[in-house]
C-alpha cells in the first residue's frame, strides 16, 4: 500500500508562510523553501528564485553553527518535501545563485 501526500496549492502555502511570518520564523522559512520547490516543480522559473531568495534572506537572520541549528522541524511543508538540514549551503546547492 502506497501514501499519497496531496501538496498544497502555492495560495496555500503563502498563507501559510503569512502566517508564520508573525508566530514563527523558522517555520516561515522552511514554508519558502517549499514554495521555492513547488515554483521550480511547476516551472514557475521567476517565483521559484523569488521564494529561493526569500529562503535565503529569511536563514540569513538564524545561526547555523552547528547541526542543531539548521535542522528542520517538519519533514514536509504542504506536503513538499523539506531538507534533514537547512541553511545557505543546502539552499544554493539545490537551486544555485539565484541573482
Amino acid at each position: 500500500m502506497t501514501s499519497e501526500t496531496r501538496v498544497a496549492s502555492s495560495d496555500d502555502l503563502e498563507a501559510g508562510f503569512l502566517r508564520e511570518m508573525g508566530d514563527d520564523r523558522w517555520a516561515a522559512t522552511e514554508t519558502a523553501y517549499a514554495l521555492a520547490v513547488l515554483h521550480r516543480d511547476l516551472g514557475n522559473w521567476n517565483r521559484s528564485r523569488e521564494w529561493v531568495k526569500q529562503c535565503l534572506h529569511l536563514l540569513d537572520g538564524f545561526p547555523s553553527d552547528t547541526e542543531e541549528q539548521v535542522a528542520t522541524k517538519r519533514l514536509t511543508a504542504g506536503g513538499v518535501p523539506l531538507p534533514t538540514y537547512l541553511h545557505d549551503g543546502v539552499v544554493r546547492g539545490r537551486f544555485g545563485d539565484p541573482a
